[in-house]
């Protein structure tokens, strides 16, 4: 789970990557797996997720929530979030 801190942290490395690449068109040049960290970082971030899929998952199933094992993360989180209320 990212802490407050480290949001805000991530939020600024991917501001600091995609004003370079406007520059320089530098992240086409950098290493996949650079690429990969960034963009996990900044969808992290934009989503806000502290959770994972196994922890949704975990979720669904204490709850009951029949087709868990078919849904995606997102679906996971809104049909938690929906039992949960």
């Amino acid at each position: 789970m990212a802490n407050q801190r480290q949001r805000s942290a991530a939020k600024r490395n991917v501001k600091k990557a995609q004003e370079g690449a406007k520059r320089k068109q530098t992240l086409k040049n950098l290493p996949s797996s650079t690429r990969t960290a960034l963009g996990k970082e900044g969808a992290k971030v934009r989503s806000g997720a502290d959770k994972s899929r196994q922890e949704y998952y975990e979720d669904a199933k204490r709850l009951g929530i029949e087709g868990r094992s078919k849904m995606g993360k997102a679906e996971l989180k809104r049909a938690v979030q929906r039992r949960s209320r």
